[in-house]
């Protein structure tokens, strides 16, 4: 969990030493990003006929996607969400719920692809580490539209690119810093900003006297600014870890905590251990001009491919 941390804050916030350390691997960051802009520029772009909008963000680690990609699937009908499904228990294809019948349980779905479930009860969420496998079908099962979480870095399939925006005083590439790639010059992508293009909201359900925070995503000081005076503890654990009972339960017992308290993506992995449970609830408000450009494009798609046809 340390390692993780100090991971992290070196990519995310290097201190002095960090700044060093990163100066010193931009040999390795030059090779990287080359090979990463080769791709890029290698990529044969195709169109997979039918809408396909790809939620990303250019940094390692979470930055929002899936609470937006819920936010903004809930808005149109026969939507399919397409993920890979990362640090799952599986590998291949699997169709994890249709219109609120799940199929599958977390340990294969991933704890994205569940929570997408439970909270899209009208969509369909597809894992599946080829997303072109995935697209494929989506339009077997008669989607309108398909959602790619985390699709920046697919170049060859023809989408509308969303970019998250992520705050980072590092600016460079891996290994000296953050980013997975740059946006490309020729790239078409829309860059979005909380708080311009999107608001978060975050409640707290069954608050307790004292609470152990408990969570596995991604850059965790991002809870920060919603915790409560009355979280006694936290436990970080690497991004997407799948927890285990007794483990938990063993911090809980020594903690004093009445509550364990922790994220959505989180408690989807926590809820059948027994143990009372405080949820971060958060919701995303997406600018109706932001939805409003998706449908623009979803009739686009749609009026091109009848005019093929």
């Amino acid at each position: 969990m340390g390692l993780v941390s100090t991971t992290e804050r070196y990519l995310f916030r290097p201190s002095f030493g960090g700044q060093l350390i990163s100066y010193s691997l931009l040999p390795l960051t030059l090779i990287y990003c080359f090979i990463a802009w080769l791709r890029f520029k290698l990529a044969s772009l195709k169109d997979y006929d039918i809408a396909v909008v790809s939620i990303g963000n250019l940094v390692v680690g979470g930055s929002g996607k899936t609470p937006f990609t819920i936010a903004v699937a809930k808005k149109f009908e026969k939507s399919v969400i397409v993920l890979r499904g990362y640090k799952r228990k599986s590998s291949g294809l699997y169709v994890v719920s249709n219109c609120g019948e799940i199929f599958e349980n977390v340990n294969i779905s991933g704890d994205e692809a569940m929570l997408y479930a439970k909270s899209l009860p009208n969509s369909i969420v597809i894992v599946c580490e080829d997303r072109v496998e995935g697209i494929k079908k989506a339009k077997e099962l008669g989607a309108s539209i398909v959602f790619l979480d985390d699709g920046y870095g697919k170049h060859f399939i023809k989408k509308l690119d969303f970019i998250l925006h992520s705050e980072t005083s590092n600016s460079f590439c891996l290994p000296s810093g953050p980013y997975r790639e740059k946006l490309w010059r020729g790239k078409e992508a829309i860059v979005l900003k909380e708080d311009n293009e999107y608001f978060r909201k975050v409640t707290i359900l069954n608050s307790s006297s004292k609470m152990l925070l408990i969570t596995a995503i991604s850059k965790p000081w991002r809870l920060d600014r919603w915790l409560p005076d009355n979280v006694i503890d936290k436990k970080y654990f690497p991004d997407h870890y799948m927890f285990e009972k007794s483990e938990v339960g063993e911090l809980f017992k020594k903690s004093g905590a009445t509550s364990i308290l922790t994220t959505q993506k989180d408690a989807v992995k926590l809820e059948n251990f027994d143990l009372p449970l405080s949820i971060m609830e958060l919701d995303i408000e997406v600018s109706t001009d932001i939805i409003s450009l998706i449908k623009t494009y979803k009739k686009s798609c749609k009026e091109d491919y009848a005019k093929e046809n």
